[in-house]
């Protein structure tokens, strides 16, 4: 996973509330056994149908209760795989939002006045370390949990966090009582 520490650019603006997960990577896509190929598929029926259109930009800007329905991590793959670094939005789905997260995306929550502020800007820049989002003539923070915005900052996924214990777990394994190392327990 990368690290992330700011993200800027141009916003792609969803004006959708209640976004959820087979909207934005629909079922028929998930029969893939790789992470890759997934971003041509993002909101496969709402571009196809002509409904919306979204250029791949760094951020996307979007509605409330985003990334709601079923877990599947393959919502922040497509969206990821689109072109996009992160979404802006008044609120998430815990679990997609989790997703995120564990996949090096950032999902960034602020109110509602601000992610329209942000979208009529056109472009605007996040920084992770300081928790703020400014645009041209706005700026705001937003808050994130201090041990997900350290795994971001440190692009550290579950196997990295894992690996970074792996002198304890060797030794774990070896010692006494370990499930690996010699017995040491006698019946009496």
């Amino acid at each position: 996973m990368d690290p992330i520490d700011v993200i800027e650019g141009p916003v792609s603006v969803l004006e959708r509330s209640d976004v959820d997960t087979d909207q934005i990577i629909p079922k028929q896509f998930l029969k893939r056994v790789e992470r890759t190929g997934f971003g041509e598929f993002l909101f496969y029926d709402w571009i196809r149908d002509g409904e919306i259109v979204l250029e791949p930009n760094p951020i996307l800007v979007s509605g409330r209760n985003f990334g709601s329905g079923s877990s599947r991590e393959h919502a922040v793959w497509a969206l990821a795989q689109f072109g996009f670094d992160a979404v802006i939005a008044p609120s998430f789905s815990d679990i997609f939002f989790s997703n995120c997260t564990k996949n090096g995306f950032l999902p960034v929550v602020l109110p509602e006045d601000e992610c329209h502020r942000i979208a009529e800007a056109g472009s605007a820049r996040i920084e992770l370390d300081n928790q703020t989002v400014s645009w041209e003539g706005g700026k705001a923070l937003f808050q994130i949990d201090g041990e997900i915005k350290r795994r971001l900052l440190g692009g550290l996924d579950d196997i990295a966090l894992t690996l970074q214990e792996i002198d304890s777990i060797e030794r774990f394994e070896d010692g006494p009582g370990g499930s690996y190392g010699p017995d040491t327990t006698s019946v009496s």
